[in-house]
This record gives C-alpha cells, structure tokens and sequence, in this order.
C-alpha cells in the first residue's frame, strides 16, 4: 500500500514544531486515595517535532498505538509518561528528536466537612504533561482549585456603615446592657456584607527532575491549605457557619490569594517552577479580577 508521509517529498519544505494529534480520547488508570485503581475517562494529546525539513508528515498512527499499548495495562505515571515520550521518538527515527505528551482529565478527591462528620467526593479539572527533547525530560502538572474569597475593601465599607447605624441609633445613650448590644447586632449585623465570590487558582509547576510521583493530591492540598476556603461539598448548618468564619478571617483580594499560594509552593522542594493564576469572578463586576506570578527562573514557565 502506498505511504505518502515516507515516500514523497514535501512540495513545500521546512521543519515543524509539532505534529500530532490532540483530544484523543483515552481510558486512563489512576490510583485513588485507598490504593485503588480506578479507571476514568480522560483526553490526551501526543506530538512530535517534525525535524526534518524535506519529509512530507509522519505516522500519526504510530503515536495513538504507542499511546494504546501503555494505557491498556498500565496506570497514570512519570514512568508511564516517560516511556511514551521516548517511543514516540523511536517511532520516528530520523526525523525528530523532540516529543510531547499530555493527559486532561477529572481527578475525583475525597473531601471531609469542615466540621460535621461526612466525605464527599470532590472533581478537580487536573493536565499532566510530558516534554522530551534530546536526553532531556520536563514533566509539568496543571491543576484548578475553586475557592471562595471576600472582598476586604467591601468588608471594610460594609463595617462603617455598621458603626454608622449603631452610632445613629445609640450615640446619644450613656451606656448599654450586653443584652442590648446583643439584641442589635442579631437584628441589625446583616445591615451591609462584603461581597465574595467563587474564585479560581490555576497553578502549574514544573516536577523536580528526581521527583517520581506526580503529587497530585499534594499541590491541591498546598493550594487549598493556602487559601483556606476551598469550596465544600456536603454542607451541614455548623459547617455553613464556619465556612463564614473563615471567609471573614482570610479577606483577600486575588493578589494575596496569588501571594499565598506562591508562598507554600516556594517552600515545597519538589517543585522547581511554578506559574500561578488566582482569578477572583467578581460578583460586584461584570468582569474578573486576576493575578498571575510566575517563579521568574531563565526558560522557565512565562506568565
């Protein structure tokens, strides 16, 4: 049968950065918290370099066999990745010498109430990517963490015209009973509250060379330890209740949510580059407030 990618010469010559196929859709093995493997659905893209300027394309189909044969019998890791990189080179000798790999997909998490006795299962939109050139490996782990997060400016303002309010109404009393105060501040606290939103921390880091787990669970926990009010699932009245206690005590403006994550990602050796994004979906604007930092290393992840 004929094979035009290997018998005929491009009419149009040159080297290309990537060829390959992206949204291939995949049934992809991970270990869950228990041990378990579980399987779910995922996509994947593979990619490689077209190096050589006179070659009319490559075996696309080599790629998503390789990509197959792994998957079939093996589950989600550095190793798995790294074999996959280094066939789809093989695959192609002579006319690359670089390959890319990723895998997109939902990672179910169990999550405990803040304070009532319940785990709920949690799903975090997560991309896992491979990059190999030459003899040399990068491995790079995207996650998106939802969190709420209040307004300071606004609880600020919302706190003046409490003050406003009580001053009005008891500026002119020489003293006041607990019981009144308290009275007041049952009927009168909700006078003005801050505005929050549901936000958004998208966080890539670039995996330690020698680092031979993905860490998955371990950078939603960092993100999520950072911000201190991830979104809940199962939600009783005592933990509505603290889940407001701890909006009033982290105010934060997306810059300190992106100050907060860096923080914890500085200090965790088994990241050596990072690119953060906290996105604040305002719920005063029609339009998102967002920071983004970056570790700033040279031919590091760019902002």
């Amino acid at each position: 049968m004929p094979d035009i990618a290997q018998d005929m010469v491009a009419t149009v010559g040159g080297a290309l950065d990537w060829v390959g196929m992206q949204g291939i859709e995949i049934a992809l093995r991970l270990r869950d918290h228990s041990g378990q493997v579980m399987v779910t659905p995922a996509r994947a893209t593979a990619w490689i370099s077209l190096d050589d300027p006179d070659s009319k394309g490559i075996h696309m189909s080599r790629l998503f066999l390789a990509l197959h044969r792994e998957l079939e019998q093996n589950e989600l890791s550095i190793e798995l990745i790294d074999r996959l990189l280094l066939d789809f080179v093989a695959s192609h000798e002579g006319l690359t010498r670089s390959s890319y790999l990723s895998f997109q997909f939902e990672l179910m998490a169990t999550r405990s109430s803040l304070l009532s006795n319940h785990s709920t299962p949690r799903s975090y939109p997560v991309r896992v990517e491979g990059r190999r050139h030459a003899d040399r490996v990068q491995h790079h782990v995207h996650v998106s963490v939802a969190y709420s997060s209040t307004c300071p400016c606004s609880a600020a303002l919302a706190r003046q015209l409490l003050q406003r309010q009580f001053q009005e109404q008891y500026g002119e009393h020489r003293w006041l009973s607990v019981a009144q105060v308290m009275h007041w501040l049952g009927s009168q606290g909700t006078l003005a509250t801050p505005h929050s939103q549901r936000s958004l921390a998208d966080v890539t880091v670039q995996l330690h060379q020698q680092c031979r787990d993905l860490n998955l669970i371990r950078l939603i926990d960092l993100i999520e330890t950072a911000v201190a009010t991830p979104v809940q699932a199962a939600v009783k009245r005592s933990d509505e209740q603290e889940f407001a206690r701890l909006n009033g005590e982290n105010l934060m403006f997306c810059e300190d949510s992106a100050r907060r994550i860096r923080a914890v990602l500085e200090a965790a050796p088994e990241f050596t580059d990072y690119r953060i994004q906290a996105s604040h979906l305002e719920s005063l604007h029609p339009h998102d407030a967002v920071a983004i930092v970056t570790k700033g290393i040279p031919d590091g992840l760019r902002p």
